[in-house]
């Protein structure tokens, strides 16, 4: 058997590769928009893919089932409460999906998901038992799929039922069964995933809060309870998911001069800076959204960008065109028009206006000294309700970064705002939405909350 994990940082998910040697075929789990990565693998191998399988249908990143379906004529494989709209094959609970010698026995483990299975990998040259499990959003290194994705309506109902897949189906598996989760550390879909990428069955019997002894009523409140906020843009997600999504093809570079691209923007189109965070503050389009080109990215641009309008990019290279383009179209961004292939130099010649500034980072300790001046900063902290409990600056302002849009009229774009949330990433995505406002003087704190309490300086719990 060979198996082999792909793991995209900043989002936290996983795919997967299963295959057959013997026999020449493969099964990839899970498969992200960036197909070519699994081709590639089974390339490598000499394994030819055959079945595409998804675990659930996915709200925090756009699958690429379609785009792997249409270069290899795989089947696609989804639970049959799904609701699936695109061609696929639906399974159901106890089906077995043979792979040469091996074996995938498909469990319904609802929970996170109405629709969500476990696959228990057997290989059956070595043994009828099954060697791996993969979990997709069920079972984490850690912990487990949060049930509020589909609906917050329906979020009991689902903890209701991952409390029945936990302890009548996850737990009486073996000890040795190896877990190969859909996430890690940096997902959105549980509360606080392990770094560790994979686990046993075992380790996590003894190790996993989610897993303790509860009873049905103690475990759905504990499901329900501390959740972080949702992926951004996640409706959304989830629906192109269900109805298919389209193939998206080969990636080619889209240069466009500055005299193409201002068409677009008078038609509504916004434009992405992608650039560093020191070029963007010495020079960038007033309007623009500055987002780095990082692991980040998909995380952040749901929480600041329109799903749906039009997209130029503004890139510190044309070599990063294909990478930033997957990091969109992961999170149902494919409306990217192309990139601005000269310099703001030829924008401004053109007497096209610049700014500069907009965004400052500082320390915590910075921050005290402003907030002790007469000319302070209005502090809005963008964590969720029960991490702002736990602490926070004094006098900060709640505005969970997902709730920011909404509320950010409430604020005076003439006064100085300092966004803080626990470490410093959550706060740069609010940052960018700010400048997007038209905020003069704005401030992010570095390291956050976490930050300020190792810096000794006070929390505030009201």
């Amino acid at each position: 058997m060979y198996s082999q994990q792909f793991f995209i940082d900043g989002l936290g998910c996983a795919s997967y590769i299963v295959g057959c040697e013997a026999k020449s075929v493969a099964a990839i789990i899970d498969p992200d928009r960036d197909v070519q990565k699994y081709l590639d693998a089974a390339a490598s191998r000499g394994l030819t893919i055959t079945h595409i399988i998804e675990t659930h249908l996915h709200a925090d990143h756009v699958s690429g089932n379609s785009d792997l379906a249409a270069r290899t004529g795989a089947q696609i494989y989804v639970h049959e409460a799904s609701g699936a709209e695109f061609p696929h094959q639906a399974v159901r609970d106890g089906d077995v999906l043979e792979l040469g010698n091996l074996r995938l026995k498909v469990i319904h483990t609802p929970g996170h998901t109405p629709e969500s299975i476990t696959l228990l990998v057997s290989d059956t040259t070595r043994s009828e038992q099954p060697w791996l499990a993969l979990t997709g959003d069920t079972l984490f290194v850690g912990d487990m799929g949060r049930p509020d994705l589909v609906g917050a309506e329906a979020a009991n109902g689902l903890a209701s039922d991952m409390y029945h897949t936990m302890y009548e189906k996850i737990l009486p598996l073996n000890d040795g069964l190896l877990i190969y989760p859909g996430h890690g550390s940096g997902s959105l879909c549980g509360k606080s995933i392990g770094s560790m990428r994979s686990t046993t069955l075992g380790y996590e019997r003894i190790s996993n809060p989610a897993l303790a002894p509860r009873s049905k009523e103690e475990f759905v409140q504990y499901a329900v309870s501390d959740l972080p906020e949702q992926p951004g843009n996640h409706t959304r997600i989830k629906t192109m998911n269900r109805k298919g999504v389209k193939v998206l093809g080969d990636v080619a570079p889209r240069p466009l001069s500055i005299k193409e691209a201002l068409p677009y923007f008078q038609r509504g189109a916004g434009l992405l800076d992608t650039r560093s965070k020191d070029a963007y503050v010495q020079a960038h389009v007033p309007g623009s959204v500055h987002l780095e080109a990082d692991d980040q990215l998909s995380n952040r641009v749901g929480f600041v960008f329109p799903p749906d309008a039009p997209m130029i990019l503004l890139l510190s290279d044309a070599s990063e065109y294909q990478r930033v383009v997957y990091s969109l179209a992961r999170v149902g961004y494919e409306n990217v028009v192309g990139y601005i292939a000269e310099g703001l130099d030829v924008w401004q010649r053109m007497g096209l206006p610049l700014a500069a500034g907009d965004v400052k980072d500082i320390e915590p300790k910075e921050l005290q000294d402003l907030l002790q001046s007469d000319a302070g900063p209005v502090v809005v902290d963008v964590r969720e309700p029960w991490e702002y409990k736990q602490g926070h600056v004094p006098g900060a302002i709640l505005m969970p970064l997902g709730q920011l849009a909404s509320l950010v009229g409430k604020l005076d774009t003439e006064k100085p705002v300092a966004v803080i949330c626990a470490s410093g990433s959550r706060s740069q995505s609010a940052a960018a939405l700010l400048g997007q406002k038209g905020f003069k003087t704005i401030y992010n704190v570095v390291g956050g909350t976490g930050a300020w309490k190792y810096s000794n300086l006070p929390l505030a719990r009201d």
